[in-house]
């Protein structure tokens, strides 16, 4: 049986609350970075550091227009992760339902 191998890089790049939140700004569209630095208080340097490890993992894309780069969302590997999540909803769901069964038993 073949499982979806999700990217350690993805998952690190995913731990970080600030990325994730970059992330979640990029899906309403391609932004250039001062726009998706306005909410954060760190230096637009810092901010750049963010998005190319999210561009590494391939979860952003950029491009160059003009003298701004834009960055786009690329949602693909993060449905790795969730396929690769998915693997363990019902070793959790059998947890779960072992622990209501056991509780109903034991009030």
């Amino acid at each position: 049986m073949s499982r979806p191998i999700a990217s350690a890089d993805v998952f690190q790049a995913i731990a970080d609350p600030t990325r994730r939140a970059i992330l979640d700004r990029l899906r309403s569209g391609e932004q250039p970075v001062k726009q998706l630095a306005e909410p954060f208080e760190m230096s637009l340097p810092a901010i750049s550091q963010h998005l190319q490890i999210l561009c590494n993992a391939g979860l952003v894309s950029q491009q160059k227009s003009g003298r701004q780069r834009l960055y786009r969302l690329n949602p693909v590997p993060l449905q790795e992760v969730s396929e690769w999540i998915a693997h363990y909803e019902s070793f959790w769901q059998q947890k779960l339902d072992a622990l209501g069964a056991y509780l109903e038993e034991n009030p």
